[in-house]
């Protein structure tokens, strides 16, 4: 399935990002593939790819050949953009978050980021949940009044310290 791409570099949240970036998703449109059969073609989870390819996850040298191999993008353009010497900038875009879905996922963090939290120094103690140890999940649930997005946040507990 070959699609026409282009991808407008110059909008958010394309702009700030590496200029490969934009090769990458385009390749990623013309040869119809989804972040879940990327993923498979490196040996990494499809919400890893996709964080990827927005600039918040550092492939590795090995990461970057299959990525060049699978999407017919020279290795070289790759690495010269994405190799050893860059490092992810985590943490993309405006607060609040301006694209509806991204607001969604915000704002159920304003609305139930403090019973979360009370529900989990509940369940561990005085910690935090780690997004370095993090393991991200979407799948769709059928349901008759209309899909339901299921996200899991798998996250190693982090107790606080104390000196």
């Amino acid at each position: 399935m070959s699609q026409a791409a282009s991808v407008p570099s110059n909008n958010q949240p394309y702009a700030d990002l590496p200029p490969i970036i934009t090769q990458l998703f385009e390749a990623k449109a013309r040869k119809g593939l989804s972040f879940e059969k990327l993923a498979q073609a490196i040996g990494r989870d499809e919400i890893w790819v996709a964080a990827a390819f927005y600039g918040q996850a550092k492939l590795s040298p090995e990461e970057i050949e299959a990525l060049a191999r699978i999407l017919d993008i020279p290795v070289v353009s790759i690495q010269n953009e994405l190799g050893p010497h860059w490092w992810p900038n985590r943490g993309l875009g405006p607060v609040p978050p301006t694209d509806p879905v991204v607001y969604r996922l915000y704002e159920s963090v304003l609305v139930y980021g403090h019973a979360i939290k009370s529900v989990i120094h509940e369940k561990f103690g005085d910690g935090i949940m780690s997004m370095i140890d993090c393991k991200v999940n979407v799948t769709k649930k059928p349901d008759s009044k209309g899909d339901r997005v299921v996200l899991t946040f798998d996250g190693k507990f982090l107790p606080y310290a104390k000196w």
